[in-house]
């Protein structure tokens, strides 16, 4: 179940993400549209960590390499950016992965590298 909290999130992410994409439309780098996506979430006073790393954990033992998130908003949604011509089906898998890993319910994967940025933007609930 998704609290009103993190709908309210999503909403903000999905107009971030229009923001950008329309001032800058696609072709540019990941980093650029992290950059400024995250500026978009600043000036909404929404609070944000970028590159995360996730920890895993296997036969318990806690690994720290090699799992990193894009964008955390908040605390409590995932968001994974790219800027691909094609969207590899792993990176689907691996969003999934990441929510259960962190145990969040919400998360995106928008890729800003498509003519409307509707196009670009998959939500994930877990």
């Amino acid at each position: 179940m998704i609290l009103e909290k993190e709908e309210y999130l999503a909403k903000e992410i999905v107009d971030c993400a229009y923001k950008v994409h329309k001032q800058l439309g696609p072709g540019l780098l990941e980093k650029i549209y992290e950059i400024c996506f995250c500026h978009e979430l600043h000036k909404k006073g929404i609070e944000f960590k970028r590159q995360v790393d996730i920890p895993v954990i296997y036969d318990n033992l806690v690994f720290d390499e090699g799992l990193r998130i894009d964008v955390l908003v908040d605390d409590l949604i995932i968001c994974e950016l790219k800027a691909v011509e094609n969207v590899n089906p792993v990176w689907k898998a691996q969003i999934i992965s990441h929510l259960k890993l962190t145990n969040r319910r919400l998360g995106f994967l928008i890729n800003f590298n498509v003519a409307f940025i509707k196009e670009g933007i998959k939500r994930f609930v877990v």
